[in-house]
């Protein structure tokens, strides 16, 4: 359904807020540190993942 694809883009909104994003960036950032530069991009999605986790478990 490509045409129903493009007419959904074209006319359905948008993401209101970007905080889950800003969250996501700020959260990245605090793992990669410094001290944590050569971390590889697989090990770093993990760890983002794992604390997400982490978090959801606690609430």
């Amino acid at each position: 359904y490509p045409r129903l694809f493009r007419m959904a883009m074209d006319y359905l909104p948008a993401q209101a807020s970007s905080v889950p994003a800003e969250r996501v960036f700020s959260s990245s950032a605090k793992t990669d540190t410094q001290r944590r530069n050569r971390l590889s991009p697989h090990l770093m999605e993990q760890l983002q993942m794992l604390k997400f986790m982490l978090r959801k478990s606690r609430l």
